[in-house]
């Protein structure tokens, strides 16, 4: 069973395993695999779905994590962390608009917008995990 507490790196799980599903989507779709690329990029919106619950959750129960990073670190952690934050919030409705326009087998304007949306769900992936190391692992919260 899960704790509260467990649910931090799972999100960073989460967050990698859409990663993984992101870019091997696009190696399908670059070799004209479709049916393995779909499968890949519905499992990527599944993973991501499941991250979003599970971050709420722990949001709501825990609240905001303060960085405790010093120095040079500190202007890099936030950078990354705006960065990610920004680009979050504009990936969901991008995202949505990508699967909508593959569902209604609408593939010219789907690879379209799919060009815009791609690097930002994968920078937002790995930027989640990137986040993930720095606040818990590499400078975790004082106990």
């Amino acid at each position: 069973m899960l704790s509260l507490m467990d649910l931090p790196a799972l999100n960073a799980g989460l967050n990698a395993t859409s990663a993984v599903l992101l870019a091997s989507g696009y190696r399908f779709i670059r070799r004209r695999q479709m049916r393995a690329h779909q499968r890949c990029m519905l499992a990527a919106c599944g993973t991501s779905a499941l991250f979003l619950l599970s971050y709420l959750t722990y949001h709501y129960s825990v609240g905001s994590m303060p960085f405790h990073g010093q120095g040079w670190v500190r202007p890099l952690y936030f950078t990354i962390l705006i960065s990610h934050t920004i680009l979050a919030v504009t990936i969901v409705p991008l995202a949505l608009m990508t699967l909508f326009r593959a569902w209604k087998a609408d593939f010219r304007r789907h690879a379209r917008i799919a060009r815009w949306t791609l690097p930002i769900w994968f920078y937002v992936s790995v930027t989640g995990v990137v986040i993930y190391l720095m606040l818990y692992q590499l400078f975790p919260p004082i106990k």
